[in-house]
């Protein structure tokens, strides 16, 4: 699927968009992030507490039925990219039909994938045919005993195997996420920039965020973005890149000399991007969360069980949409996980 462009079709299909989504600041909101599940097959350090959380009743959880019906409602409104989350989104069962029901919608231009890509070696290619055109993949450990230490599961994860099974399919860009955490896995930098030597995959350095309940995980674990990438430039010449790859993302793209991919950093507490944020979040049970940080949300799932119209509650969630997150003030609206929102 093509790019959107920023003029009034998108990429030559004719469609008008100069009437898109706005916030009260005037940022167009054409992303949603739909969470399936708040469960996850991983207990990340920096994610999820050790012992998991009080999971949703499966009757508060949308149906993919239900999500679909959201999203045909939002789209034509100006929704075009969608990122299905979690908790984990891969474990829950027969994701391809959510897939499928995303792609017969014909706004949406983009369907993306966040996952821990535990499952992509079995998922892939029927993700893949159901209409899925990319992944982002969270690897915070290129060494297995790490993997399970980070994660507090062991399943046998090779990310690099999991990358590769999404590139035989033509899941494309290949986007790795790396939670960069000082005294536990930043001395792996550099084997991960070294991926894109080889691969044409991106890997992006995450500032961690230390929220909720992972308050053992605090600002002397945050690695700055601006070592990470003096650190990868000691390896070869590092320049910009010249556009970053397809997707929504706020990370700010560099390229190894001779690098088939680039590698990526995202600051989220040392340089903040709130100023062009583009998206919105929708909850495992239906809640539209305005920011990830924030505390502002809407109940959708009411009104669409009640066969009520979903635009109105949509224009006033962005009409309260927050300017800034409230991330260096601690502040995180209520979170006790990152995996409640799907990140």
């Amino acid at each position: 699927m093509g790019e959107r462009g920023n003029g009034s079709d998108s990429g030559g299909t004719g469609r008008d968009v100069s009437a898109a989504l706005k916030d009260q600041f005037g940022r167009s909101i054409e992303y949603l992030r739909i969470s399936v599940t708040d469960r996850c097959n991983f207990r990340c350090l920096y994610c999820m507490p050790a012992e998991g959380l009080p999971w949703l009743p499966k009757t508060e959880i949308l149906s993919y039925e239900e999500i679909g019906a959201v999203i045909a409602q939002l789209a034509p409104l100006g929704l075009r990219r969608v990122r299905i989350t979690g908790g984990e989104p891969t474990i829950r069962p027969n994701l391809e039909e959510l897939v499928r029901l995303l792609r017969s919608v014909p706004e949406i231009d983009d369907i993306a994938l966040s996952t821990n890509g535990a499952k992509l070696p079995a998922l892939a290619a029927p993700l893949r045919a159901a209409g899925l055109d990319r992944i982002n993949m969270s690897a915070d450990s290129l060494r297995p005993d790490r993997i399970a230490a980070i994660a507090r599961r062991n399943l046998a994860f090779d990310p690099v195997e999991a990358a590769l099974a999404a590139d035989r399919v033509g899941l494309a860009p290949i986007k790795i996420n790396v939670v960069v955490m000082r005294g536990i896995n930043d001395d792996e930098i550099e084997d991960f920039a070294r991926l894109t030597i080889a691969h044409p995959w991106h890997v992006r350095f995450i500032e961690l965020m230390p929220v909720g309940e992972m308050s053992g995980l605090t600002w002397q674990h945050v690695v700055p973005s601006d070592e990470v990438l003096s650190r990868i430039g000691a390896l070869a010449g590092l320049t910009p890149d010249g556009g970053p790859p397809r997707g929504n993302g706020p990370a700010k793209y560099y390229k190894l000399d001779g690098a088939r991919g680039t590698v990526g950093v995202i600051t989220p507490m040392t340089h903040t991007y709130c100023a062009s944020c583009n998206r919105v979040r929708l909850t495992a049970d239906g809640r539209l969360r305005t920011c990830l940080f924030g505390d502002h949300e809407v109940m959708l799932r009411d009104a669409l069980r009640a066969g009520l119209p979903l635009e109105p509650l949509f224009r006033d969630a962005l009409a309260n949409k927050p300017k800034e997150h409230a991330l260096l003030q601690m502040k995180v609206g209520g979170l006790r996980a990152l995996s409640q929102v799907g990140g």
